[in-house]
């Protein structure tokens, strides 16, 4: 066959314009580069029998080349074939002309030097036809290794399974290195997927396997790891697998560092089931873990239990226990551990004293501190940066700038400050808005041969926009040498929120346009920051482009941004839009507490609160763990929608979940109960909030006042605001409205006067709810000369009168018979775009009744009717009488007749 292809130029085959010709000739090929036609006798019979020989290569000896190197170079060649062109029937053909039937370790040798997955499996499933039977296990662990490379984990699981069912698995090593490659690129949880892939076809992984991936999930620090590993653990356990108190520790390390504190102690008590020798790194990890998460007393447990069991605490165990005890504010104890500590050493421990030097920087026991660094000096330890650093943060933390700066010329005598250093004094130094001396810093640091780092500039931009200090940061900004520290996704973050919170949007868009033009480009960080400054200046247009920007440049959204989405268009006003994007975050993500909580507020706000219910018990069907704002977003929209006893119901769950209610809690269950007449209920929840050290806000007062003076109980609502006055609390306008509200509905219109001037006195001007409530009150006791007043007072502060008060005051004059004022009062309202009730209508008609202004008074009653209006008895009455005087007796007889209907109206009414 050979000989015909190269007497015929592979004519036969069509492949003269293609690569695979090359590489027949190649295959066929001497040293010299020359075609040798004069094959061997034996190998034309080789190949006429269709097994396919690659032709000897002289060795270069004149020997042939052994059996390893023919086999290597047969994998070369059909490699290269394989490389030449996609898989088709000519591929098929060159590799049967190269080796019909090819051994194991040509196979082996294929799919190693292979690089594309898809590849290696056509070539794979190639020699399962030509050879008739199973691929050898090592082939199977080449590919697997070569899919695990390429992520192709959902075919890797079905070929796993082929394999399985003829009879072998993975070998210990291609697991252990399928898991290892996994957590190379990141992919935890795929390695996770393939040994259950293992375990579910009843395959056995390498113990080596397990190991490592417990050991990379434990470095991830992700919480939702922690699962994965005592799954793992069990697995191993279940199988056989002896594990030994490393492997519980790092286990417990996971759980104890995510706060899920039971499930540590129930792995320490499975330890001591099994007989395992705790050891002091075991404790260790306890005492450091427990101690995180607030469990002091479970931490000295742990580290009196390692001198019980025989063992000595190390350098580790004390620091740990005295870093504990510091934290948590617990001084005395820490001191005296310290001490045993030194009491035993000759040595000092250096990370010990650093310890104890930030338990008292935290503390603010500085004079403390400072002899703890004189005695480190005595004892032969110089006090190294670290030392120096954990002070200086602390001393920045309380605002002790000079202090701090006087600290830092100490520092150099013993130790050379590092970048760590600088940071923290750029930092402080920023927030107390001391430019100069951080200009001062940077030239310091040059004269040591430190370059501010990109960390430092980011430190010193970051908090100059806190302070509203942007143009200093944008000059630091602008003058940055690229060559040396190149701007990165922080500082355009911290630059274009800062410009976007005092409201220079368009600025931080610029910012925004820069950023485009750089190796960073921005992330759903920096559009949650631009679309939440830009509805928040009120372009909203501008605010949902740059959305739909977003979506357009392919940056995917996070759940921080839909959420923040989603309040902006609520606060907006855009609720149906703000309701499709709440079903968007459903589709895309799994909604949070807060996702709810922003949900929840956002129909509050626009009157929907009865929906609070259905979305309460939908975030309960989910799981959805409530936090302390998503608790008072609920009891919020329970409380507003009429359901107080579910609201207080929530209140009591909160504290048994060991969530400490804030004022926004107890200020809406009080609101709400004062609401429906439950004060004596929301005066003791408010006695107790008061008991539990929570700080009761004007709000709390307000809605106090407000709910006794609506039942009357105006003394009550006295002594509220003198609690108030005492506690140094300010009354807002909103509390002295709800005042004086009470004060005229109770008809105490002179007490009203009385508030009004108080609230003067005290600086509060009033606003248009105030002025309406007193002309309201003024006219009900017919005091209109008084009403016109306040109302003429009322436009020279420049408050425009709404609905209710021209109402009051139109009627107020009317009736007071000043007819006059009350037109031309009416027509403005009218004018601006007002619309009056019946009530208005039926008293401006009375009042042209009675001032003999008969033909006006019949044209408003026209205009009445065509309204739609009601016309009183009362007022069809005086009208009649005008126009029977004036001898209007058309109009009058019209009258009339409208009287006698309203009369059989009434009367119909009556009987039914």
């Amino acid at each position: 066959m050979r000989s015909l292809v190269l007497n015929r130029g592979l004519n036969s085959l069509d492949l003269r314009g293609c690569n695979i010709c090359i590489f027949y000739q190649r295959y066929c090929v001497s040293n010299d580069g020359q075609f040798d036609a004069n094959i061997s006798i034996e190998n034309d019979k080789v190949l006429s029998e269709g097994r396919g020989i690659v032709p000897p290569v002289d060795a270069g000896d004149g020997s042939r080349p052994r059996k390893n190197e023919v086999f290597k170079q047969v994998a070369e060649n059909m490699c290269t074939i394989l490389e030449s062109a996609p898989w088709g029937p000519s591929i098929e053909e060159a590799l049967n002309f190269c080796d019909d039937k090819p051994q194991a370790s040509v196979v082996i040798g294929v799919i190693r030097r292979l690089k594309d997955a898809d590849l290696a499996v056509n070539f794979f499933r190639w020699v399962e036809k030509v050879t008739n039977k199973v691929n050898s296990p090592g082939a199977y662990d080449s590919l697997f290794l070569l899919m695990t490379r390429c992520m192709k984990f959902d075919q890797l699981g079905h070929i796993m399974e082929e394999m399985s069912l003829a009879g072998y698995g993975p070998s210990n090593d291609t697991c252990v290195e399928m898991v290892s490659i996994c957590i190379k690129s990141r992919r935890l949880r795929e390695a996770f997927s393939l040994i259950q892939t293992m375990r579910k076809l009843k395959l056995r992984p390498a113990f080596s396997a397990y190991t490592t991936l417990i050991g990379a999930l434990a470095n991830d620090h992700k919480p939702e790891y922690a699962d994965l590993m005592l799954s793992l653990f069990h697995q191993m356990q279940e199988l056989g697998y002896e594990v030994n108190v490393h492997l519980f520790t790092t286990v417990i390390r996971a759980f104890s560092r995510d706060g899920r504190l039971d499930a540590a102690l129930s792995l320490l008590d499975e330890v001591k089931s099994h007989s395992l020798e705790t050891d002091i790194v075991l404790y260790n990890v306890c005492i450091d873990c427990f101690g995180k998460a607030g469990k002091v007393d479970m931490a000295w447990k742990f580290f009196h239990e390692v001198k019980a069991h025989g063992l000595t605490p190390d350098d580790i165990s004390y620091t740990s226990m005295i870093g504990v005890l510091c934290k948590s504010g617990r001084m005395n104890e820490a001191i005296k551990l310290f001490e045993e500590m030194e009491s035993n050493r000759a040595v000092p421990c250096a990370y010990a004293y650093n310890t104890m030097l930030m338990g008292y920087g935290l503390a603010g026991r500085f004079d403390e501190a400072h002899s703890l660094l004189d005695r480190q000096r005595l004892k032969g330890s110089v006090p190294g940066v670290i030392a120096y650093n954990s002070l200086l943060s602390c001393l920045g933390k309380k605002g002790k700038i000079d202090e701090a700066l006087k600290v830092f010329d100490n520092m150099k005598k013993d130790a050379m400050p590092n970048l760590s250093t600088y940071n923290i004094l750029v930092d402080m130094l920023c927030r107390a808005g001391k430019l100069d001396a951080v200009l001062n810093l940077q030239n310091d640091m040059k004269s040591i041969g430190l370059v501010p780092s990109m960390m430092t500039v980011n430190i010193m931009i970051d908090r100059l926009c806190k302070a509203s200090k942007l143009d200093d940061a944008l000059t630091i900004f602008k003058g940055l040498d690229h060559k040396v520290c190149t701007p990165d996704r922080y500082t355009f973050c911290s630059l274009i929120d800062g410009l976007g919170r005092n409201g220079r949007v368009d600025d931080a868009y610029r910012l925004y346009e820069l950023m485009l033009d750089s190796k960073y480009k921005p992330d759903a960080i920096t559009y949650t920051s631009l679309i939440r400054h830009f509805f928040k200046v009120g372009r909203k247009e501008d605010g949902q482009k740059i959305y739909k920007e977003m979506s357009r440049r392919g940056v995917s959204p996070d759940l921080t941004l839909l959420n923040t989405y989603m309040d902006c268009l609520f606060r907006a006003g855009d609720i149906e839009k703000a309701r499709l994007q709440f079903d968007e975050i459903k589709t895309r993500f799994t909604p949070d507490a807060r996702s709810y909580s922003m949900f929840i507020h956002g129909l509050i706000k626009a009157g929907f609160a009865r929906e609070t219910n259905e979305i309460y018990y939908t975030m309960k069907e989910q799981g959805c763990v409530l936090d302390t704002l998503a608790y008072n977003t609920v009891i919020d929209g329970f409380c507003k929608s009429g359901k107080v006893n579910k609201a207080y119901q929530l209140l009591e769950e909160m504290r048994a979940k060991g969530l400490q209610p804030t004022v926004v809690t107890y200020g809406s269950v009080i609101d709400g109960l004062a609401k429906i007449d439950r004060l004596d209920e929301a005066y003791m929840l408010f006695e107790e909030a008061k008991s539990i050290g929570i700080e009761v806000n004007v709000v709390v007062y307000s809605s106090l006042v407000d709910g006794f003076g609506k039942v009357g109980r105006i003394d009550e609502a006295y002594l509220i605001i003198e609690e108030m006055m005492q506690r140094k609390i300010t009354p807002t306008i909103q509390t002295w409205n709800c005042l004086l509200d009470a004060l005229v509905k109770s008809g105490e219109i002179e007490e009203a006067l009385v508030c009004w001037n108080s609230m003067k006195e005290l600086k509060c001007s009033p606003n248009i709810v105030s002025y309406s409530i007193i002309i309201n009150g003024l006219c009900r006791v017919q005091n209109f000369n008084k009403a016109f007043v306040f109302w003429q007072e009322m436009q020279k502060q420049g408050l425009k009168p709404n609905v209710i008060t021209y109402l009051t005051m139109i009627s107020g004059l009317s009736k007071a018979g000043n007819v006059s004022e009350a037109d031309k009062l009416f027509e403005r309202f009218k004018e601006n775009g007002g619309i009056p009730d019946s009530a208005c209508y039926n008293t401006m008609i009375e009042g042209f009744s009675m001032a003999n202004r008969v033909q006006e008074a019949y044209q408003l009653f026209e205009e009445t009717r065509l309204k739609g209006c009601n016309i009183y008895t009362k007022t069809c009455v005086v009208l009649l009488d005008a126009l029977h005087k004036a001898e209007c007796i058309e109009q009058a007889a019209i009258v009339g007749a409208v009287l006698r209907e309203t009369a059989r109206s009434k009367h119909a009414v009556r009987s039914l």
